[in-house]
């Protein structure tokens, strides 16, 4: 089970569970996802708790994108080139999806520092979904909590293959 945390513009979007009753259950643990808009075209963000791994989509059918989260985070894994064994344990492990609020206010905070800088990752006007994936790879070597102690900054690509690795062990 997953549980995936909307911001309050996204979650008006998206189908209410009956409220999140338990925690998520896969490696990565809650998606968070928030709304942007970059050059008059709205995506989508999401980020890993656990992790702090991003995934970009253009915002399509939102009410329908809890059903597609886990091949979105199946694609994303691909990428970073983790076992397969291990994806599949990963997307297994979110055929249930429960929505609700965000939790973590350090997660919205990622989410809005990531959004922040997609703008300048992107070629001027013309871009185009494989410009999203090349997005999330500069995102997953981006370190996160990087203000404390050099030891617990997350590098999120790095910290998302250490967690599915411990996931299978």
């Amino acid at each position: 089970m997953v549980i995936l945390r909307g911001t309050k513009k996204v979650l008006a979007l998206l189908p209410r569970s009956g409220g999140v009753t338990g925690e998520s259950t896969n490696a990565l643990g809650d998606w968070y996802v928030n709304r942007l808009v970059v050059d008059r075209r709205p995506l989508l963000i999401l980020v890993s708790e656990r992790s702090r791994l991003a995934i970009l989509e253009p915002a399509r059918d939102v009410k329908d994108f809890p059903g597609r989260l886990p091949e979105l985070v199946r694609r994303r894994l691909i990428a970073l080139g983790a076992p397969q064994s291990q994806i599949e344990r990963e997307v297994d492990a979110m055929r249930d999806i429960e929505v609700g609020p965000t939790a973590s206010r350090s997660i919205i905070g990622q989410m809005v520092d990531f959004a922040s800088a997609v703008p300048y990752f992107l070629p001027k006007d013309e871009w185009g979904d494989g410009d999203l994936r090349l997005i999330e790879q500069q995102l997953g070597e981006t370190p996160c909590l990087c203000s404390g102690r050099f030891r617990d900054t997350i590098w999120p690509a790095r910290e998302a293959l250490k967690l599915l690795g411990e996931m299978s062990s």
